[in-house]
């Protein structure tokens, strides 16, 4: 009998220790999204932060209930990685990057393709809508260029060229004035959207520069690189603000949060972070899947983050 209670402690310590672990910091996966078959390259909440997009080495994107994870959508018609997907300010469309060289504008409520935007010539690493709806940005990969382009027409307005290396990622200002873009030349630029002018050039990192995004005041920049570092730029001077180091292996991804408070990291040492952009400290640390994050993102209320990972899934943690 001692030796059967001795065992059932055993097990209830066992259970505390790992529920502790599983619970600590107050963070829980709350959905798992699984149904791509290959790589999750990217993941996005929708503006309303009902819905989630996801880009898959599938060749496809998909569309998901934020609350339930059920898939609501699937786009089909990329035949190489749909490396970047995100919706339109107002819900009703979608824009999907890949491997293929083309960008392609899809409607939302019926899945079918609007717009099919060719240019690029070795693939489409990055594509982001302009908060107004009415521009797209594509990052061209090898052709070293970034594109903007009219969603209605389908047309290009402007090439952004000045990277001496790949271009791996492009977003928009908030207020559409300005894109940044990040390259595997070790820089990020920032360019003037009506002329296409270099305005800054960000230099301090020592490995590719695989994102960068602005705060939502447009006073800020975050990068993050296979030097194993985010870091937080000044966008008027060029200075840089601050190091978020922690992560063992590249950062893949890095967002700010809606209030421009925090930033969120995700590594290819399978973690996403959460760190404080004032003292540059790491605040939490989201482990749960099994291989490298890809993508990372707030929701637009900054209660939730989602990250997309090479396991195949995409996870929305409750950050509450």
């Amino acid at each position: 009998m001692p030796k059967i209670m001795s065992m059932v402690v055993s097990f209830s310590f066992i259970f505390v220790f790992v529920a502790d672990r599983l619970l600590a910091d107050d963070i829980a996966v709350t959905i798992e999204l699984k149904g791509h078959t290959d790589i999750v390259r990217s993941a996005a909440f929708s503006f309303d932060g009902k819905r989630v997009i996801t880009g898959s080495a599938d060749n496809t994107a998909r569309v998901w209930d934020a609350e339930s994870g059920r898939q609501l959508k699937k786009f089909e018609g990329h035949t190489e990685w749909v490396v970047s997907a995100t919706f339109s300010p107002d819900g009703k469309k979608v824009v999907t990057g890949g491997g293929d060289n083309s960008s392609r504008i899809w409607d939302v409520e019926s899945g079918k393709e609007l717009k099919k935007l060719e240019g690029h010539k070795f693939g489409v690493t990055s594509i982001a809508f302009s908060f107004d709806g009415n521009k797209v940005v594509t990052a061209g990969g090898e052709d070293k260029s970034a594109k903007i382009w009219d969603v209605e027409l389908g047309r290009e307005l402007k090439k952004l060229e000045g990277h001496s290396d790949d271009v791996r990622f492009a977003a928009f200002s908030s207020d559409g004035k300005k894109v940044v873009t990040s390259s595997a030349d070790k820089t990020a630029l920032i360019w003037d959207t009506e002329s296409g002018k270099e305005l800054q050039k960000l230099v301090g990192h020592t490995g590719s520069v695989e994102t960068a995004v602005f705060s939502h005041d447009n006073k800020k920049i975050v990068t993050s690189s296979m030097d194993k570092t985010a870091r937080i730029w000044d966008v008027e001077s060029g200075k840089e603000l601050k190091r978020l180091e922690g992560h063992t292996e590249a950062v893949r991804s890095a967002v700010f949060s809606p209030d421009g408070k925090k930033v969120l990291t995700g590594s290819m040492d399978k973690s996403a972070r959460i760190w404080n952009v004032e003292s540059g400290e790491e605040l939490k640390k989201l482990e749960w899947h099994i291989l490298p994050v890809l993508s990372v993102a707030f929701s637009p209320d900054g209660k939730k983050v989602i990250t997309a990972s090479m396991d195949k899934t995409a996870r929305i943690w409750n950050l509450e």
